[in-house]
């Protein structure tokens, strides 16, 4: 996406090198998605890799959900204590404002010393990590329309969704990636799998579609900020500071659990657009790199490392009752427990102990939660509720509720009466399965190890689902 406003990027190659510390240096593989950049220079073109090593300058196109990239540096990028904000390394991309295109990042460390990146893959996860919207293990097929011009890329997924990336005018090349230059895509259809992020699109100006910016721990979210580009943002912020661009601490690594572990050091890193987003005129979601740079040891440079991300509202709220997601973080790391004050701008509108917000009229909504403890540490979100064609929904699907998330000891699911109940975790193992005859159950989880797992609850013959954290 963007193609029209690339040039600002390309004149950073101008610049004298001001920053000192690790750019990348090994390229190790390209494999993108299907795209309006691919197959085309400077941005979808295997040589395009090259052009991200030695500098933040570069110009590569990882195409729709699931391209990625995968580099290292010459020495390992330390979690050392004495990096600003915690922050260990920061990658560069060329998002704009209003336009964030964001990409999960992977790490992993040379356990086993051959060089190559083939042992454990950690994601880092970031704000989005324990939205219930958001999907590990997430698989895209894309289908090859064949031609030698620009044509409508089909694609489906594991869940029965089905789509296109949708061609524009200001490319023409083909979007499916081609043989001669990616040898390793089938050219019939091949399938990406990583883990998936919704992103809210705001086409209610149709002359600009917004991708929201997440609020920390993804890669072409962040805008650049000024040499020198080894003193990272503060990514808990949401002020541009120092470098800008995207800072990563290894310390948000997780296991396929959803557990945080400890890793001194990591070897290698992988870049994966994490979205499935089309922009109109502008084209699909498609996240670019530019550059990734090592952090350099600076005791002397502190700020704010707590923060609160609330899920995105809808665009357009059209029903009176709404389950909000809110989560504290210290440092990236979720912070369970902590308690929660609302603020609404709504005479009316109200949210409950359970984080339910109920409205009874229509109008512009800003909400503001903020930690108890910490009343300086809020955020905000806003939507336009429109109750004029609210249409109510059934019982199962609209008035069934989970809380506490994140939990410890036991989960309490409301409105469950006469429903069949089954908790897995994220690999699909079965923990819990069963019937509730009563209006509200509760299910003890305190022998369950800390992840996450997904609740399933079928209620006449409607499938709800939920997922929550267990800490």
């Amino acid at each position: 996406m963007k193609s029209m406003l690339k040039y600002g990027v390309a004149l950073l190659s101008l610049l004298p090198a001001l920053v000192r510390g690790q750019y990348i240096s090994e390229l190790f593989e390209y494999k993108p998605a299907p795209g309006q950049h691919i197959n085309a220079a400077p941005w979808g073109i295997p040589s395009s890799a090259a052009t991200i090593k030695g500098g933040v300058s570069g110009s590569l196109s990882l195409g729709a959900f699931g391209g990625y990239v995968v580099f290292g540096f010459d020495q390992p990028v330390e979690n050392h204590p004495n990096n600003p904000y915690g922050i260990d390394f920061s990658i560069f991309g060329n998002p704009l404002n209003g336009l964030s295109e964001p990409a999960i990042v992977y790490v992993m460390k040379d356990e086993n010393q051959n060089g190559l990146p083939d042992d454990t893959w950690y994601e880092l996860a970031g704000s989005d990590y324990y939205f219930s919207s958001s999907i590990r293990y997430y698989e895209v097929t894309y289908s090859n329309p064949g031609g030698s011009t620009a044509a409508d890329v089909p694609w489906s997924d594991q869940l029965g969704n089905t789509g296109f990336i949708f061609t524009n005018t200001n490319h023409t090349q083909p979007y499916y990636p081609l043989a001669d230059s990616f040898p390793s895509v089938h050219q019939d259809e091949y399938t990406l799998t990583g883990s998936y992020i919704r992103m809210p699109v705001d086409s209610s100006t149709s002359t600009f579609v917004k991708f929201p910016q997440r609020v920390f721990g993804y890669a072409d979210n962040q805008m650049r900020g000024s040499a020198p580009y080894n003193i990272p943002d503060n990514p808990y912020t949401e002020e541009v500071e120092n470098s800008g661009g995207d800072a990563f601490d290894i310390g948000w690594a997780v296991d396929s659990a959803g557990n945080y572990i400890e890793l001194d050091a990591i070897h290698f890193v992988k870049v994966q657009t994490a979205v499935m987003a089309y922009g109109g005129w502008l084209g699909e979601a498609s996240t670019e790199i530019t550059g990734a740079v090592d952090v350099e040891p600076n005791n002397g440079i502190s700020g704010i490392t707590k923060c609160l991300v609330i899920k995105d509202l809808p665009v357009k709220l059209t029903e009176s009752t709404h389950q909000l997601e809110v989560f504290a973080f210290d440092k990236g790391r979720l912070q369970p427990g902590q308690e929660i004050v609302w603020w609404v701008n709504m005479e009316e509108a109200e949210i409950d102990e359970n984080n339910v917000l109920t409205v009874t009229e229509s109008g512009e909504l800003e909400i503001t939660a903020a930690m108890a403890d910490d009343p300086t540490i809020t955020a905000t979100v806003t939507t336009t509720v429109d109750l004029s064609s609210a249409i109510e929904l059934p019982f199962a699907v609209h008035h069934i509720i989970l809380w506490p998330n994140p939990a410890k000891d036991v989960i309490r699911i409301s409105g469950c009466e006469n429903a069949a109940i089954k908790m897995t975790g994220i690999s699909g193992k079965v923990f819990y399965e069963g019937f509730s005859e009563r209006k509200e159950k509760t299910i003890r989880i305190a022998h369950l190890p800390p992840g996450v797992y997904l609740v399933g609850i079928e209620q006449d013959g409607l499938y709800t689902f939920k997922k929550f954290f267990k800490y």
